[in-house]
């Protein structure tokens, strides 16, 4: 695989509020995005091969034991390479395209606290699921919101899945968890958690100089209108001593379905608070023809 950068990087960039969004994938991540930087600050925590800004699916109540994940494996840990394998990667203006033959996160025949129902029965550390993305900063007029555009390239049929289709793990001084619903243009505190709720998360510092939210526009599905938007709190995962993180996701589910392409659109914003909010409702707006809380 040809990257753009002797170091294996690609990025795309968006002038934003007197800086740069600069988002940027790696070889070592198999080209999921392992920085987003705007004003000088990195937003995403990039320790292992199962943070980073990306997507990951479980299958059938296996959970990490049927669970193949972008950016790599567990195995992987915080080594130089992953076992995902990039299949092709395209930048061009602000846009990102890769597809990437997904690893199990678990090793075959093992199993984490994660798995219910024990080892997911393959026999490769590869999957067979393929993750194409087409990401893209500053859309429908909106400077600071990237859009993340997932198909999942699922080879089997199943009983359920759980499509996790972008998740964003961070440094732990993203301490303020929000909820933000860009219909009334109302935030309010959220609890640690875990667990998902129905409309947008924000994550912000303490002083809200800094704040990533999601938004995707089909959320909450029908069939589950209490969940949707996710956020976590790990104060002390494993690893290093004082290697804590906190993370949001922007999930779907599905019943019973078949081999074939599976396609999901989330949107992340990041910025100040303030800013962050803004530009859900506008987004918000700009997708469904309600006009921006505060708006005549």
């Amino acid at each position: 695989m040809r990257w753009p950068s002797p170091e294996g990087r690609a990025s795309i960039a968006q002038p934003f509020a007197g800086s740069q969004i600069v988002l940027s994938a790696s070889s070592r991540t198999a080209g999921a995005i392992d920085s987003l930087a705007w004003n000088g600050r990195e937003f995403l925590n990039r320790f292992d091969h199962g943070r980073e800004l990306q997507s990951a699916a479980s299958f059938d109540g296996y959970g990490e034991c049927l669970n193949p994940t972008e950016a790599g494996s567990d195995a992987d840990g915080m080594g130089p390479e992953s076992t995902s394998r990039l299949i092709s990667l395209r930048v061009q203006d602000k846009r990102l395209h890769t597809r990437t033959r997904m690893a199990w996160w678990v090793e075959p025949g093992e199993t984490s606290r994660e798995c219910p129902k024990g080892p997911g029965g393959y026999a490769s550390p590869l999957s067979d699921a393929v993750l194409t993305k087409d990401v893209e900063i500053g859309v429908h007029g909106v400077a600071n919101a990237i859009a993340y555009r997932a198909t999942f390239s699922v080879p089997h049929a199943f009983a359920s899945a759980n499509f996790e289709v972008l998740t964003g793990y961070m440094p732990p001084d993203f301490s303020r968890f929000w909820s933000y619903d860009p219909r009334s243009g109302r935030r309010a505190p959220l609890s640690d958690g875990p667990g998902e709720q129905p409309v947008p998360v924000i994550l912000a510092t303490e002083d809200g100089a800094y704040a990533m939210g999601v938004y995707s526009p089909d959320l909450p599905q029908a069939a589950h209108p209490d969940a949707g938007f996710g956020r976590f709190r790990f104060p002390a995962p494993r690893g290093p001593e004082g290697n804590a993180t906190v993370k949001w996701n922007c999930v779907y589910r599905h019943g019973a379905g078949g081999p074939g392409p599976y396609a999901f659109t989330c949107y992340t914003l990041v910025g100040t608070l303030e800013a962050v909010e803004a530009g859900l409702s506008r987004l918000h707006a700009a997708l469904s023809g309600a006009r921006t809380p505060g708006s005549r």
